[in-house]
């Protein structure tokens, strides 16, 4: 199951990202603008869902061949396709040759690196977005280098069994908290590390406590979080009952802790909503771009994932291993839906909020366009005078008649300026 969970995260995360810009794109939320793409040189929401639909495909027939022992007739052992599987999506990633969307996955390397070297560069929204997915991939990271452990270790195991199986005690010692000096926790610990280091940063960039040390303070509760559950899984592995009832209550108050500080985060911080004057939103905010309904029922979801981790608690504790190993891909696929109806309001109220405190882009508009609206666009732009107001002056004689008709279509402010304060 590990060899395959990972990539199937992985290829559902990239699914879902590519509906996720089809929703921006109908709702007007400038996503292109707020990540700074060129549309030109990178994919469209259409392009990703061919390319995840394609990895998922080689993803079902790889697993199929391995399930069904097809390998018999090609006279391989079953652990090549897995590994296999894994080199292919690395490589289609990695190429250097200028083919299969070149451009786009050079910036995504690009974003990558920075996220990885994040203390070290100055911080934008593509950055810290991308590592907040990440930090919902966590089962990437761990089977990532549950993989490398058997591979390397016991990958001759598959041919020594008469069924082509590697043993279950050398599975689960790769699986293991205790095995390689607690490795298995820092990898597991990496994805927050990553945003809190670009939490610390944007607080030396900008000298504000709030929110920037206050969310990373948020990502270090996950720190706790994993230690605790690594020393509680270390004394159960070595019998030590005592020790394991003194570590597992503090990992059911560093979870309780970490869920509650993270909800109320994703509420207020991250979508704006519980504000107190809310107008006809109740609970919500004055202004919106998507139904009610849907805020109400992302609202509901994202509290009942959040505390997840208290269920796999439970379980853990009264089951042991093997249950909870069993519904790690049901919560893992859980916290991927999360993140993907997170997406959708995390990238509206930047919208709405002009790209937050440290970046500064031209003011845009939240209705969607209609069909004729790109070519007043594109003439507002090539005006040889410019486009002088933020707003329209219907007294003042100098005002183009295309800011006119925009915002008398619409009845908002003109949505183009020249300025850029950058």
């Amino acid at each position: 199951m590990r060899v395959y969970r990972g990539s199937l995260f992985a290829l559902l995360m990239l699914l879902f990202i590519g509906i996720n810009m089809y929703g921006w794109r109908s709702s007007g939320v400038n996503h292109i603008l707020i990540f700074e793409v060129d549309p030109r040189n990178h994919l469209s929401h259409q392009d990703l869902l061919e390319v995840s639909a394609c990895c998922l495909s080689i993803w079902a027939l790889s697993i199929l061949v391995f399930l069904f022992s097809y390998s018999s007739y090609l006279g391989l052992p079953r652990s090549v396709f897995p590994l296999t599987l894994v080199l292919f999506l690395i490589v289609f990633v990695v190429n250097p040759i200028k083919i299969f969307y070149y451009k786009a996955r050079v910036w995504l390397l690009r974003i990558l690196g920075r996220i990885v070297a994040a203390p070290f560069f100055k911080v934008n929204f593509p950055d810290f977005w991308l590592a907040d997915q990440l930090n919902s991939l966590v089962p990437v990271f761990t089977d990532a280098y549950f993989l490398i452990c058997f591979y390397c270790i016991y990958g001759n195991a598959v041919d020594r069994d008469s069924d082509n199986r590697a043993t279950d005690g050398e599975s689960r010692r790769c699986s293991s908290y205790a095995y390689g000096y607690g490795i298995r926790s820092l990898v597991h610990c990496l994805p927050a590390w990553f945003r809190f280091a670009q939490c610390v940063r944007r607080y030396r960039d900008t000298r504000k406590a709030f929110p920037h040390l206050v969310n990373a303070g948020k990502y270090s509760t996950t720190f706790f979080v994993v230690i605790s559950q690594s020393l509680a899984a270390g004394a159960r592995e070595a019998g030590n009952h005592g020790s394991e009832t003194t570590f597992f209550t503090f990992w059911v108050i560093s979870a309780l802790i970490s869920s509650c500080y993270t909800l109320t985060w994703d509420l207020k911080m991250d979508w704006g909503l519980l504000q107190t004057f809310s107008g006809e939103n109740k609970f919500l905010r004055e202004e919106i771009i998507y139904s009610q309904g849907f805020y109400y029922f992302a609202m509901v979801q994202n509290s009942v994932i959040r505390f997840f981790p208290i269920v796999n608690l439970s379980i853990w504790r009264w089951f042991g291993f093997v249950d909870a190993d069993i519904l790690a891909p049901i919560f893992g696929f859980f916290e991927v839906w999360r993140r993907f109806c997170w997406n959708f309001i995390r990238l509206e109220n930047e919208h709405l909020n002009n790209c937050g405190q440290f970046r500064a882009v031209r003011d845009i508009s939240v209705t969607p366009l209609e069909g004729d609206d790109q070519e007043t666009l594109n003439a507002m732009m090539d005006n040889q005078d410019g486009v002088y107001n933020r707003y329209v002056d219907y007294g003042t004689a100098r005002i183009p008649q295309y800011a006119t008709k925009l915002a008398g279509r619409y009845g908002v402010p003109c949505p183009v300026s020249d300025d850029d304060d950058e």
